[in-house]
């Protein structure tokens, strides 16, 4: 991966835990970010900042769930008391639970839109005013949210999880609206087929071999590789905002 100048900014990950997450918090840190560590999974945490820790970085784990909200305010509190404003959020917390829509399976439809959509309002919630705070006083703002190409690609039996990451997408571009007068910079981040944690969820036996044969007919992207793309999104200039990225494996391009 590429390395980019983040020189005294603070960094809030979602999802820091592994995939995505994970790897935009190592290469956020080797730019020399501090970077705030959110997920609900503490012993993995603890591993991701010891590692950003000893190889000279500065990290912070912050357990969190995102579908509580008095989770979010906490962890909010926590970051602001450890590190000051944050002046960066990636909210790449997430989880794909495709089933067809007549099996009614109503726990897996909350568990996305909370994660996927209220999830990521409620991180949204607690560090917009930082960010405004920031970009108020002159300083780069950068609000990033990780979407999915299936807010545009049409994937039969993923009918919910695709709705969840066309309403994150139509929010950020939404909030552009809103925050762009205040150079708080909204990026949206639309990966395709990506090597990350995100297939182990799926419970149905006929979906998980027919995204398994993706994984097989064709290179998929890495963690690293969207942590880069998001690396350089927020390393641009204070006035360049990229607004959305699409990233796909070549082939299915």
């Amino acid at each position: 991966m590429n390395s980019y100048e983040l020189q005294n900014r603070t960094a809030v990950i979602t999802g820091a835990a592994s995939g995505m997450g994970e790897a935009t918090a190592l290469l956020l840190a080797a730019g020399g970010a501090r970077v705030a560590l959110l997920s609900r999974r503490r012993d993995r945490l603890d591993e991701l900042a010891a590692k950003i820790t000893a190889a000279g970085g500065s990290a912070l784990a912050v357990p969190v769930d995102v579908t509580d909200p008095v989770s979010v305010a906490a962890a909010a509190t926590a970051v602001e008391t450890a590190y000051g404003r944050a002046d960066l959020v990636v909210n790449a917390a997430g989880v794909m639970l495709p089933n067809p829509i007549g099996d009614g399976r109503e726990d897996e439809w909350t568990r996305m839109i909370d994660t996927n959509l209220t999830g990521a309002l409620r991180v949204i919630r607690a560090f917009l005013p930082g960010l405004r705070a920031v970009a108020a006083a002159g300083g780069t703002a950068d609000l990033v949210n990780i979407s999915s190409i299936g807010a545009h690609a049409l994937f039969p039996q993923y009918a919910v999880y695709s709705a969840t990451k066309a309403a994150l997408t139509h929010l950020s571009a939404s909030l552009r609206t809103e925050l762009g007068a205040e150079a708080v910079r909204v990026t949206n981040i639309e990966p395709g087929l990506t090597d990350t944690e995100l297939g182990g969820h799926v419970d149905n036996p006929e979906l998980s071999a027919q995204l398994g044969a993706m994984f097989q007919a064709m290179p998929a992207l890495s963690a690293g590789d969207i942590a880069d793309l998001i690396g350089y999104v927020v390393s641009r200039p204070r006035h360049v905002n990229l607004r959305q990225v699409i990233a796909l494996p070549t082939p299915q391009a």
